[in-house]
């Protein structure tokens, strides 16, 4: 492979190790502000033990995910210098309200909430953690405008005499379509990682250390099962108006996610395909009528564009060259990013009715045993349909690194040497590996542990118990 391959893959890899991090961030930041905040407003010991269980889990997540992230910024100069002279000054301008705004303001109060317990005003202390919360969705805002750039160039103009794009309407960037759809469906798809992790969790503890602390994990397997199931079914609604407005802007997208290889009118929707190897062509398809047409155009009659057609589009538009993506990569991607959301949506249904009536699941009976099988794979599952998404939204874009205006193939470094690139790809790989031991040990270290105790410490001794006493 050459330079720009190699970069692809590193970029791919250690963008998708960070991703595992984001959602958990996102989601569970919020959910551990609800748990303080019925903690503040009951004064039940319950959800206080709860906030400071799963917000140490929450911690050592986002430390790993600031030390991940770090590297993505880094990568766009190391290998992809001629997309940064290209575009630096439209990518860049997010890029740094995300890290002066949004980054400052996670960081700095998630600092105050941990150092403020027992310090800060009880309301106070509150506020620092629901600001966190705030900080990463105002963080993922920022990031994803300046991805949604790519996917849909808007707001700028070309310098024919540098040979580079120039911002020219920020206010355009900032409320792109695209960046207004994805931000709801990225949160949403946080919000359906993190319970799944918070339930799952409980459910180990209600298993396997039954009778202790059973009301809080209860609850805790309720919040975080109900949580995973509404954000499933608002990944639906977003899906569908995102897909709609990815045929308006990438129409090469939708059609290479279902393998639709010929316009047609009304489109059916792909269960299954069997294609060549090269993605070339469809050797048997499982369809459902019409169901691709209201996907794409909202009506059951719509014209879909078949990858073909375009094809021949974009090469009378742009040039000669081959503008589809990998077809087997965004169609199967596209599937399980779907698939592994709804299953993982399902076995939080199966946790809510295992605890439902005030039941408890009997560790010796075979059914608990495949359920704590499934709460094992629960939080993976969305992790994993969620890396899926970044696949696709990626890979279907390409050969394209921003759409209609540079292909990837032109984009990297020039300087960077294959031999330059793997080396440093060995070395994230090697360094991201030995992170992931820490950050799983960790992380079952700590969700071992169980509830912490929150009994406050007995009051001091004052000077005036203390009997009267003298030494050298």
């Amino acid at each position: 492979m050459d330079a720009t391959e190699l970069a692809r893959w590193q970029f791919g890899i250690t963008t998708v190790y960070h991703f595992l991090f984001v959602p958990i961030t996102i989601g569970l930041s919020f959910l551990v502000a609800g748990l303080q905040t019925a903690w503040s407003r009951t004064g039940n010991e319950k959800w206080l033990k709860l906030t400071k269980f799963y917000g140490k889990l929450l911690l050592i997540n986002f430390a790993m995910g600031v030390v991940t992230g770090l590297v993505q910024e880094f990568q766009f100069g190391m290998n992809w210098s001629e997309y940064s002279r290209f575009v630096g000054d439209i990518f860049g301008a997010p890029l740094a309200l995300e890290a002066l705004l949004a980054f400052f303001l996670e960081s700095t109060f998630l600092g105050l909430w941990i150092f403020g317990w027992d310090k800060l005003p009880k309301k106070i202390h509150l506020a620092c953690i629901w600001i966190v919360a705030v900080g990463t969705v105002l963080s993922a805002y920022f990031i994803l405008a300046a991805n949604s750039w790519m996917q849909n160039p808007v707001g700028f103009r070309i310098n024919p005499e540098r040979g580079r794009a120039e911002l020219t309407d920020f206010g355009a960037v900032l409320t792109n379509k695209v960046a207004m759809i994805t931000l709801p469906h990225t949160i949403t798809g946080a919000f359906l990682t993190a319970g799944a992790l918070m339930a799952a969790v409980a459910m180990w503890h209600l298993v396997r250390r039954p009778g202790r602390d059973t009301e809080a994990f209860r609850s805790a397997v309720k919040l975080g099962s109900w949580t995973s199931l509404v954000a499933m079914a608002l990944l639906f609604i977003t899906g569908d108006i995102q897909g709609k407005i990815m045929t308006e802007v990438q129409p090469m997208k939708m059609a290479a996610a279902e393998a639709l290889y010929n316009t047609e009118q009304p489109a059916p929707f792909s269960l299954f395909t069997i294609g060549t190897l090269d993605g070339s062509r469809p050797v048997w398809s499982l369809d459902v009528p019409r169901v691709l047409s209201f996907l794409a155009t909202g009506t059951f009659d719509g014209r879909v564009q078949g990858i073909n057609d375009l094809q021949a589009e974009y090469a009378a538009r742009f040039g000669p060259g081959d503008y589809t993506p990998n077809i087997p990569v965004t169609y199967w991607s596209f599937r399980l990013m779907i698939g592994l959301g709804i299953l993982a949506a399902l076995l939080a249904l199966w946790a809510l009715w295992a605890i439902r009536k005030g039941r408890s699941p009997s560790p010796h009976r075979r059914s608990t045993r495949l359920l704590m099988w499934g709460m094992i794979a629960l939080p993976l599952l969305p992790l994993a349909a969620n890396s899926f998404g970044w696949i696709f939204t990626e890979m279907g874009r390409q050969p394209w690194i921003v759409f209609s205006q540079m292909k990837t193939a032109i984009a990297a470094s020039p300087a960077a040497s294959s031999g330059d690139v793997i080396t440093s790809m060995v070395v994230y790989t090697l360094l991201y590996g030995a992170l992931a031991v820490v950050e799983v040990g960790l992380l079952l270290h700590y969700a071992r542990a169980g509830l912490p105790d929150v009994t406050p410490p007995p009051a001091a001794e004052s000077d005036e118990d203390r009997p009267l006493a003298f030494a050298y």
